[in-house]
């Protein structure tokens, strides 16, 4: 329990960018680094927090927690997690108060904006790539193994969400339900 606090906590310190931005972090320290979760397991986590209420960060954090140790594992996770960020962000705060109009302070974080962006489509390749073909591996990528059911329901998914204002949350059911009938 002690190694998944500082591990969530170093999570927390370097997690510049935010939920989508924090989730290769996570996966590096607990999938492929410690081995703790398999691919699978984080990839399903992941679907869960993102249709839980709250930030995706600490929902993951969490529910890594959870899978590992139980409630106290959570906790643990979950504090860890939100610490580096509390501190960071009163330190930041002051800072960027003070700082708001320096042209390097503003340099500084058109730098950070891009590497938060890479970050998210990382995570979200990895998240296309086990949905479709239950492997993030680009070096053992096979194309005979697309899942067209699962790719069929996120282009229709795509499609809802830039062609209407439907609630995700209702998408999100409708497709759970869909896969549920379709993937039994």
């Amino acid at each position: 329990m002690l190694e998944l606090f500082w591990r969530f906590l170093t999570i927390g310190f370097l997690s510049i960018g935010g939920g989508y931005a924090i989730i290769p972090l996570i996966q590096e320290q607990i999938v492929t680094e410690l081995h703790w979760l398999s691919e699978k397991v984080f990839t399903d986590i992941i679907t869960i927090s993102q249709m839980t209420p709250g930030p995706l960060a600490v929902n993951t954090s969490t529910f890594v927690g959870m899978q590992l140790f139980g409630i106290p594992g959570a906790v643990v996770a979950t504090v860890g997690c939100i610490a580096g960020g509390v501190v960071i962000s009163l330190a930041l705060a002051a800072f960027f108060q003070k700082k708001r109009e320096s042209k390097p302070v503003q340099s500084l974080l058109a730098g950070l904006k891009a590497a938060s962006v890479g970050l998210i489509m990382s995570a979200g390749l990895t998240i296309l790539l086990l949905t479709l073909f239950n492997n993030s591996d680009l070096a053992r990528f096979n194309w005979a193994k697309l899942d067209w059911i699962a790719l069929i329901l996120m282009a229709i998914s795509l499609f809802i969400m830039r062609k209407t204002k439907i609630n995700p949350i209702v998408l999100m059911i409708a497709a759970g339900i869909i896969g549920g009938l379709v993937y039994k």
